[in-house]
């Protein structure tokens, strides 16, 4: 039986934004490349363009031998936990591609593999230059042997920019993510025909007894309940956002005061409460339940290491600043991609929303010490198809007063 090996990866430009896949079908025996696939697909998410980029090669094998084995090599430990039935499918757009992909050999006759992204340079190579050619107003689809295709997707307007590679963590990743949101939309008006934006409602959480204390209150302390001044922020501003009419749904942390908050938001508007883990508060270690003072007289040096530097943790191993920044921008994201047009309630906490806001602003991490969040306050960021990002409200408390 004849054995294939198919690289496929897929790439967007924003997240979602301009995208576009690539792959390369290997005969096993020889290492002779057989095929290739590319394609602008328009604005769609990364991981859509790296399941139809799988798609595509595993068509591509298909078409020669329909009888033989393939081995799937792709640098989207996404893809491939999936599609081995490690992990399970739960985003809707991804469903239908992992079930089209699942159909085009026998299941048996498919094996998945983790490669790092240097590895997969071809499908890489491949994915990125239908990007740029969707970029520039062509969109292309490369044949077997490289023979060219119809034109299968009408271009997108905006600037190309390069990837963010997924390897990249700490200080790197959270300075990537702007970097890349800079290269891939340049500032002005978001033009007419880019659609509805997926527009975040910050909700911070109602007060605890911690909060007018000022004490550090994060994921890894006592997980306070509201207090009743908290509960009554949270019916107050529940009833603000019943009033506008405009949240379509309702996201929050998994913390105790957040989940309240969300609840009392929920029975007005009528929805229902998605948990996010990625919308949790820092990990303060050490810190947790101590006014700032109090962490000042017992651990001097480790404060100012972390007033100095992102990548410092708190003491007891707590999450450093980077280590937000980088959670947040996955879970930025993944819900940009699920509610694409639609206006979303997050109930966070502190240091997550100053995330999103200090991300959307292309702002350095330093910038998270000069802005001040209210309890039960409001913020808006607004996401759009090209990638950028719109800061529309901050700390509105006029729901309270």
């Amino acid at each position: 039986m004849r054995e294939f090996i198919v690289e496929a990866d897929g790439g967007s430009r924003g997240n979602p934004g301009p995208a576009g896949y690539g792959a390369v079908v290997f005969d096993a025996a020889t290492g002779e490349t057989l095929a290739e696939r590319s394609e602008y697909l328009g604005v769609v998410t990364n991981n859509v363009a790296e399941y139809r980029g799988l798609l595509a090669g595993l068509r591509a094998a298909f078409d020669l031998d329909p009888t033989a084995t393939v081995h799937v090599r792709m640098d989207s430990k996404l893809v491939v936990e999936q599609m081995s039935g490690r992990w399970k499918i739960k985003h809707p757009d991804m469903k239908p591609l992992a079930m089209e992909a699942s159909r085009v050999f026998p299941p048996e006759r498919v094996t998945y593999e983790w490669i790092p992204r240097e590895q997969n340079r071809r499908a890489d190579r491949l994915a990125n230059e239908a990007m740029d050619m969707g970029a520039e107003g062509a969109s292309v689809a490369l044949g077997a042997s490289g023979s060219s295709g119809a034109s299968v997707a009408p271009s997108v307007s905006g600037s190309s920019g390069a990837p963010v590679a997924p390897s990249a963590s700490g200080a790197a990743k959270a300075d990537a993510d702007i970097r890349a949101a800079k290269a891939v939309a340049a500032p002005g008006w978001a033009p007419a025909d880019m659609g509805a934006p997926a527009t975040f409602v910050l909700l911070r959480h109602g007060e605890t007894a911690l909060t007018p204390q000022k004490r550090f209150s994060g994921s890894g302390g006592s997980d306070p309940v509201l207090s009743e001044i908290g509960r009554d922020q949270a019916e107050r501003v529940g009833a603000a956002l019943a009033r506008r009419g405009t949240i379509q749904a309702i996201v929050a942390s998994p913390l105790a005061r957040t989940r309240e908050t969300a609840a009392a938001a929920a029975r007005r508007l009528g929805l229902e409460v998605t948990i996010d883990e990625g919308l949790r508060e820092t990990d303060f270690g050490a810190w947790e339940g101590l006014t700032f003072g109090e962490v000042r007289e017992r651990y001097p040096d480790d404060l100012n290491a972390w007033l100095a530097d992102p990548e410092a943790r708190p003491t007891g191993d707590g999450e450093s600043f980077t280590e937000t920044a980088t959670r947040i921008a996955a879970t930025r994201d993944k819900l940009v991609a699920a509610y694409a047009g639609r206006t979303v309630l997050l109930v966070s906490h502190v240091t997550p929303i100053k995330t999103f806001v200090r991300l959307a602003l292309g702002a350095p991490p330093e910038s998270l010490f000069r802005m001040e969040l209210s309890a039960a306050s409001l913020s808006a960021v607004a996401y759009y198809a090209d990638g950028n990002a719109s800061v529309r409200l901050f700390n509105d408390t006029s729901h309270l007063r």
